[in-house]
């Protein structure tokens, strides 16, 4: 060995609201759970996932679009309203919080 470490690239994602490429730890991880879209933000949850900035203007855009049901492959429409909460900080909330309490 000759003592180089190996730089290890960065993966990136899309977001669905603004289609910019980001580095994945910039982004938030969006899954379908039922009917709603839920914030992971440890990125540990089963399911096809949605990347998105953690930016009310970029969920916006991705909630006029209809990007989630179509990233996430659901039949109908899906409920927004818990990751706009955790998006917006709206209340006190935080990803974490809506993530923990549902």
């Amino acid at each position: 060995m000759s003592g180089r470490t190996q730089a290890r690239a960065c993966p990136e994602r899309t977001c669905v609201g603004c289609r910019e490429r980001a580095a994945k730890n910039e982004l938030l991880r969006v899954v379908a759970d039922g009917d709603a879209c839920v914030p992971d933000p440890r990125g540990t949850r089963p399911g096809r996932g949605a990347y998105v900035h953690p930016a009310v203007v970029c969920l916006d855009q991705a909630i006029r679009r209809r990007a989630f049901p179509r990233a996430l492959r659901s039949a109908g429409a899906l409920d927004t309203e818990n990751l706009r909460k955790a998006v917006a900080g709206e209340a006190g909330h935080t990803v974490r919080e809506v993530v923990r309490h549902g």
